[in-house]
């Protein structure tokens, strides 16, 4: 089977970019059994709220996944407990709402199932993804030969280890985050693909999908202010895997990342 992972949405860019590229894919006949996105920036670079969601739910995705910036909105806070299409990371302390991992039917009739995780190292101290997974495995059983792993970290380090210590027990990990696409896309020695970060759809010319000069003024001059999308320069990432559905072993992973567009109207 064929899935195409969509990395992080930044703002009303990403979102353009997200939809251009897809309308693509459909006009030029590429074909995906299976979509995932990360969501976690597409309202405004932090979160989503419920009209983001109605925009994205329209998208064709079969799974969103997010990380740490999920509770910016509270909002979604109830949703989460509903639509199943919509992961937090699993390893949130318990009572959190919202759904760790899912299984789904992916357009070629093979079960999915798809685990949002986060990184403890530079980010909130929350339970051990590494133990949550094992949790997470050992109640899926044998069940699910496809398992998609989003591991929503801040440390090269950390996103690796994850890799090698869940290769041979699920199809692919994949780094979210950082917003900057690493080039290491591989497969492990027991089946697993594998990147340290598919990348960011939205603005390029951008700190991390920030406004330059917002940045800038955090860098020099050490004090909180307000993060503003930017708006030029707009590319999708994401990353294409072809996986066995008997095995549950990643074939073939190969990056994208497209020119969209010079940019938007200013970002709200």
């Amino acid at each position: 089977m064929r899935l195409l992972f969509i990395g992080d949405i930044m703002g009303d860019p990403g979102i353009e970019a997200v939809t251009k590229t897809l309308n693509r894919f459909k006009t030029e006949g590429n074909k995906f059994d299976f979509i995932i996105a990360n969501v976690e920036n597409a309202a405004a670079g932090f979160g989503v709220n419920k009209e983001i969601l109605r925009k994205l739910s329209g998208l064709g995705f079969d799974c969103m996944t997010s990380g740490n910036h999920i509770w910016n909105r509270p909002d979604i806070y109830d949703i989460l407990n509903e639509e199943k299409r919509l992961l937090r990371p699993a390893n949130y302390p318990t009572g959190n709402p919202g759904f760790g991992w899912q299984a789904y039917m992916a357009k070629n009739g093979a079960e999915v199932a798809v685990i949002n995780l986060q990184g403890r190292v530079y980010m909130q101290e929350i339970d051990c993804p590494f133990q949550a997974a094992d949790r997470i495995l050992e109640q899926a059983g044998e069940r699910y030969k496809i398992i998609i792993v989003d591991f929503h970290a801040d440390a090269t380090s950390e996103k690796q280890a994850m890799g090698w210590y869940l290769d041979g027990r699920v199809s692919a990990v994949i780094g979210t985050h950082t917003h900057v696409q690493s080039a290491e896309a591989r497969i492990l020695p027991r089946g697993a693909g594998f990147i340290t970060d598919v990348g960011m759809c939205g603005p390029y010319d951008s700190v991390i999908g920030m406004q330059v000069e917002d940045a800038l003024m955090r860098f020099l001059k050490g004090r909180p202010n307000r993060l503003r999308v930017a708006t030029q320069n707009i590319k999708f990432a994401a990353l294409i895997l072809d996986i066995d559905e008997k095995s549950g072993k990643c074939q073939a992973i190969q990056r994208l990342l497209y020119d969209i567009g010079p940019g938007i109207d200013e970002e709200l």
